[in-house]
Formats: C-alpha cells, structure tokens, sequence
C-alpha cells in the first residue's frame, strides 16, 4: 500500500520528521532506507537506536502511538495516489482478476485509506494482523489462503524490499516497483519503473503457462 497504490511516503516523512525532533534529532534519508517496508513494530527501535535512545517498551509504544496518530491525521486531510493504481486494479477486477491488499501498516491506517481508494480489493491484511512481519512469509501466505489461490499463482506487486523477499519466500512471482530503495530484477522478479508501465496483459502471462 505505502508507496505503491498510495504515495504516503512524503507523509511518513512529515510524521517521521517530526518523531526525529522530539527526540532531539534531524531525520535523514540514511534512517529512512532503513525503515522502508517494516511493520512499525520494526520501523521504530531502528529509528530510536538511530537517535540514539534505548528501544524500551514503552518508549516504542509511544512513538508507535504518535506516528500512528499523525498518520491518520494526514490520511483524513489528504492521501495522495500513485499513478496507474487505481487504473489497473479496475481493468484487473473488470477481468475477473480477485485482488488482496498486503500492507506493513497497521489496520487503522489500512482503513483510512481504503475509505479513499474505495472497495477494490477481496481480501485486506493489516500488518498488525499477522504473528510475523514481512520479510517473513506470512502475509503473502495468509492473503493467498483467504483468496484462495497457490502462491505461484498470485502475482505481487511491491515498492519495497522486505515485501518483496516475503512475497518471494511465499512462492510468489514478484514485480517490484522500487520508490525509495532500489531493487534489482531475479529470476521471476521482474523490475519496472511505474505502476503505469505494467500492462495487464503482460502481468497476467506471468501466471498463465
């Protein structure tokens, strides 16, 4: 969801910018590589150790509670899209194509969203709703098993490398649509540029033999 269907990104970096201050520092694009694709529960020790404080409970339940906070905040006043999303899960669903959302964000972000995105998909999984995060995975197994098709079957669209080694240690066919870390191409892992540069036709292929 995060930097693939929805360009949240730049809120992240709002919300994020402003945790960095409160803990008495300047958020840089080293801490956010880091950071990309992980659930929040992974996300924040790694900013906290990177500002130099000690990754206690309750300090990670705080932090985890004012992203979260902030997040929803700017969810409600505007949620930019990315091009082409919306477009291609249109012509997928008009093809009888099932869709599952399989996002790191927690359900409450998962939610906002989809208030703007609408009833496009047949499944949603929250990061919070899974024992373990991507990479592990989990989540691309979980979505396959509640939509009811085999992992080689279903093929993942991700921005982000943790989704993307999930999606693969699934048995999922993969195209990475790399925002702000770079991806290299695999055997079945294809790499493009944009979401408006995937062909429905061509992604389909993928799966048909």
């Amino acid at each position: 969801m995060d930097g693939l269907l929805v360009d949240s990104e730049p809120l992240w970096t709002v919300a994020e910018t402003e945790l960095a201050a409160r803990l008495g520092g300047v958020w840089d694009d080293d801490v956010k590589a880091a950071c990309v694709g992980h659930r929040l529960d992974a996300a924040v020790p790694i900013i906290l150790r990177y500002y130099d404080v000690e990754p206690l409970p309750p300090v990670v339940d705080e932090a985890i509670a004012f992203l979260q906070r902030r997040m929803v905040e700017q969810f409600e006043t505007a949620l930019p899209l990315r091009a082409g999303g919306l477009e291609l899960l249109d012509e997928l669903r008009s093809r009888g194509v099932a869709t599952a959302l399989v996002s790191s964000s927690w359900r409450a972000l998962v939610d906002a969203a989809l208030r703007v995105v609408g009833p496009r998909f047949e499944v949603t999984l929250a990061g919070d709703e899974v024992t373990h995060a991507k990479p592990h995975p989990e989540p691309y197994l979980t979505a396959c098993a509640r939509l009811g098709v085999a992992a080689d079957r279903a093929v993942v669209l991700e921005d982000a490398m943790s989704g993307v080694l999930s999606a693969e240690a699934a048995g999922c066919p993969v195209v990475a649509v790399p925002f702000v870390a770079p991806i290299d191409p695999q055997p079945g892992r294809w790499v493009v540029d944009a979401l408006t540069d995937i062909d429905p036709d061509w992604l389909l292929n993928l799966v048909i033999p």
